[in-house]
C-alpha cells in the first residue's frame, strides 16, 4: 500500500519497497540516497543522467522534504524556580 506525503506529492512511502523509507514517486529510489549523492558531490545533471527515470522536480522535492524533516523545533524552557 503506497502512501503519498501530504505536502510533497512526489514523496511516497510503501512498506513493501525500501523498508517503507521515503521514496520518489513509488520508485525504489529513497530520498536518503538522493541526498547522499548530492552531498558526495554529484551534480544534479549527473544524477539525472545516471537515473533517467528521475525528473528535476524529484530532486527539488527530495531537498524540500529533507529540509522539512530537520526543521528546527523550538522547545520552551521551564522558568527557573527561585528559592
Amino acid at each position: 500500500m503506497e502512501l503519498r506525503h501530504h505536502q510533497f506529492d512526489r514523496i511516497s512511502f510503501n512498506p513493501e519497497k525500501c523498508f517503507g523509507k521515503a521514496c520518489i514517486r513509488g520508485l525504489r529510489m529513497p530520498v536518503s540516497s538522493l541526498l547522499a549523492y548530492l552531498s558526495s558531490g554529484m551534480t544534479i545533471e549527473e544524477i539525472l543522467s545516471e537515473w533517467p527515470e528521475l525528473e528535476l522536480e524529484d530532486l527539488y522535492q527530495a531537498l524540500a522534504y529533507a529540509a522539512s524533516a530537520v526543521e528546527e523545533r523550538i522547545i520552551p524552557l521551564e522558568e527557573p524556580v527561585l528559592s
